[in-house]
């Protein structure tokens, strides 16, 4: 128990850290930054429950005051920027992410956080915000995904380096995975 607690309060703080990566912020006010790498390495060292849960207290530290989103952003007006979506979906997506790796069985456990993180991260993220960006910046939810595309390349990178660095913990300390296991379980996916 101490342990989960520890692990969750770790991979906040680590989203949080990624935060102060200088972002790069586009013309339509939603910026890049290196935290979406925080949530698919929560949902893929962690699984899902925990993953979700340390992006959720990441985001209750937000919406405490905290300045803790990429550009020192903090305090519940940041979920009214057009970023919303995109913060209201990582504790989603970090789920999303944790549940792949848990139930998608492949050879390689960085082959399925690299996957994992490209449906959490990337598939699932990008629906909550590009509705958030819609609803913000009231367009259609067809402009917003295509305002939003222009992230794909770098998220891609993201997922890929996720990836390599669950492969990495899977070879050096394969019990800090608790979901990696030699043996399939029932209802799970395996390839």
């Amino acid at each position: 128990m101490e342990r989960n607690i520890a692990q969750i309060a770790l991979f906040a703080a680590m989203i949080a850290a990624l935060g102060l990566v200088p972002q790069i912020t586009l013309g339509f006010g939603v910026p890049i930054t290196a935290q979406t790498l925080g949530v698919m390495l929560a949902g893929a060292v962690l699984g899902a429950r925990r993953g979700a849960a340390a992006a959720a207290l990441f985001l209750l530290l937000v919406a405490l005051g905290l300045p803790l989103l990429a550009g020192g952003r903090g305090g519940l007006g940041a979920f009214a920027a057009p970023t919303a979506g995109f913060a209201l979906g990582f504790p989603v997506a970090a789920f999303a992410t944790g549940l792949f790796v848990e139930h998608v069985r492949l050879r390689s456990a960085g082959l399925a956080a690299g996957l994992g993180s490209v449906f959490g991260g990337i598939v699932i993220l990008y629906i909550f915000g590009a509705t958030g960006l819609a609803i913000v910046a009231q367009k259609s939810l067809i402009e917003a995904f295509t305002l939003v595309a222009i992230f794909i390349p770098g998220d891609l990178l993201k997922a890929a380096i996720t990836g390599m660095l669950v492969q990495a913990l899977a070879k050096i300390r394969p019990q800090t995975l608790a979901w990696h296991r030699s043996a399939a379980r029932p209802g799970d996916l395996r390839w």
